[in-house]
């Protein structure tokens, strides 16, 4: 640049400095303005998550916003944070219930049962599904109910929450530490919330019987592929089951798949840093959930999540009809009218037990599996239980959990009858994985007695006592059976 003979080098530095000092000017006030909409972008959104937390949350309230949001603070930082149920086990169980709502068709029937599992070690997350009709003890009393009843019964008198809490708890054998219920409305609204979601449909859906309002029938239809989902279709897509060859059992795995899709959404990016978006699904949460996590565990489990893992989610349906299945279909009848249940296959519930405390590492179940095939166990069922179905019951049980041929199985009928089931071993702990098995599928105890395998010429006798009978009172309903007479029962069922 040409300097001008009039303009002395102390105007040229002069206008420089001025330079500089607008540009720094600028860069401040920029600064200054992103530092202040980031802290009132931040302070909306801790606003409408402690409005929100105070909504869902039915846990004991009374602290003070200020207080509260303090202690939401505090759990942002990994030494103050408040420790959550479970956690210092290692590992915390939240129970997710799904329901249609209070002024809706089926009300607070659950479509939805599942334990979601959160391994603190690993930081993966597990999904274990129970079906609606699985067929449970009302805990607190000796009625029988389906397992999608339960929230409801609690809701309408003083039990709330723990009934379902309790019957999950004895199904699983898993101490549940938190529930968290959405309803329908909820469920459509957050992922219209969300813009949709992406899921991989695996085949054509066809229903024309899909529950319409006023417990009329409408038709749903999706195809096969890669489709966008609203809330609506969303919802359509996780409660269909009568276009489903696995029924109520594909429906699970559906609604599984479509909270790794919600989970996928909600954390991205694009969803964090947009307020509408926030916005508008913190208002539905406050709306339409409800959950006993307090408001600092709230903040507590968003600051766990961080860390998950969440691209390695281990998910399990507890399901019938396969070989390795854990349940099986029974019926029961009800004012004259027959109903379809699910009931565990070996009278108890000690293999689903197993499952929920090995789903992070199913494979260890696998390797039992092929012990057995190793241990090529023999087995003797002596029924000395009293009742003369009781035994076949239990060698179908023996047979498909432990893989055994119907010819390594013997069948005697006693001559006498007895209390309590007895297994004796006469390999004295030589096979001790089918052991093992045998004392899970059945209550037996094991026996002092010192039968041989060359006397008996079998590793295993399995004494039945009349404490099966009560657990193996349930008869098996065929597949066949049942796909013929479901839809005469639908009637009597509410969606």
């Amino acid at each position: 640049m040409r300097i001008s003979e009039d303009e002395s080098d102390t105007d040229v530095a002069w206008r420089s400095f001025k330079k500089r000092l607008a540009i720094r000017k600028f860069l401040l006030l920029s600064s200054f303005l992103l530092i202040v909409s980031v802290f009132s972008y931040g302070a909306f959104i801790s606003w409408r998550v402690y409005s929100a937390g105070k909504k869902i949350t039915t846990a004991e309230k009374g602290s003070s916003f200020v207080k509260e949001v303090g202690s939401a603070a505090l759990s942002l930082i990994p030494s103050q944070r408040t420790p959550l149920s479970g956690e210092e086990d290692g590992r915390i169980n939240i129970l997710l219930l799904g329901a249609a709502g209070e002024k809706k068709p089926g009300s607070n029937l659950t479509d939805t049962v599942m334990l979601a599992s959160i391994d603190i070690e690993s930081k993966r997350i597990a999904l274990l599904s129970l079906p609606r009709d699985l067929y449970v003890n009302v805990p607190g009393g000796n009625s029988y109910s389906k397992i999608n009843s339960l929230y409801q019964i609690g809701l309408r008198s003083d039990a709330g929450v723990s009934l379902i809490n309790q019957a999950v708890e004895n199904v699983t054998g898993q101490k549940i530490d938190y529930y968290l219920a959405v309803d329908f409305d909820g469920f459509t609204k957050f992922i219209d919330a969300l813009g949709g979601i992406t899921v991989s449909v695996e085949r054509d859906i066809y229903d024309a019987r899909y529950p319409g309002p006023n417990y009329s029938y409408e038709t749903f239809e999706l195809k096969k592929g890669v489709q966008v989902l609203d809330g609506k279709t969303a919802l359509k897509y996780v409660r269909e089951r009568h276009d489903d060859p696995e029924g109520d059992f594909g429906r699970a795995k559906r609604q599984q798949q479509v909270l790794q899709s919600v989970k996928n959404k909600a954390f991205s990016l694009g969803t964090i840093l947009d307020p509408s978006a926030i916005g508008g699904l913190l208002s539905t949460l406050e709306e339409n959930v409800r959950t006993d996590l307090a408001l600092n565990e709230i903040e507590s489990l968003l600051f766990l999540a961080k860390k998950l893992d969440t691209q390695n989610i281990s998910t399990k349906v507890v399901d019938a009809w396969k070989a390795d299945s854990l349940l099986k279909v029974s019926h029961v009848y009800f004012e004259n009218s027959r109903a379809f249940i699910l009931v565990p296959k070996v009278g108890s519930y000690s293999q689903i037990h197993d499952l929920a405390e090995n789903i992070f590492d199913i494979g260890k179940i696998e390797r039992r599996k092929e012990e057995f095939a190793k241990e090529d166990a023999t087995l003797r069922i002596v029924n000395e239980s009293g009742d003369m179905s009781v035994a076949e019951k239990v060698r179908q049980a023996a047979s498909e959990s432990l893989g055994m041929e119907n010819r390594r199985i013997k069948m005697i009928t006693g001559n006498k009858t007895r209390q309590k089931t007895e297994i004796v071993d006469a390999t004295v702990g030589e096979k001790i994985f089918t052991l093992d098995e045998l004392l899970r599928i059945t209550p037996a105890a094991l026996s002092p007695s010192t039968d041989s395998a060359s006397s008996t010429e079998t590793d295993f006798t399995l004494y039945l006592g009349k404490d099966l009978v009560e657990l193996y009172k349930y008869e098996d309903v065929s597949k066949e059976e049942y796909d013929r007479e479901k839809d005469g029962q639908l009637e009597l069922e509410l969606e």
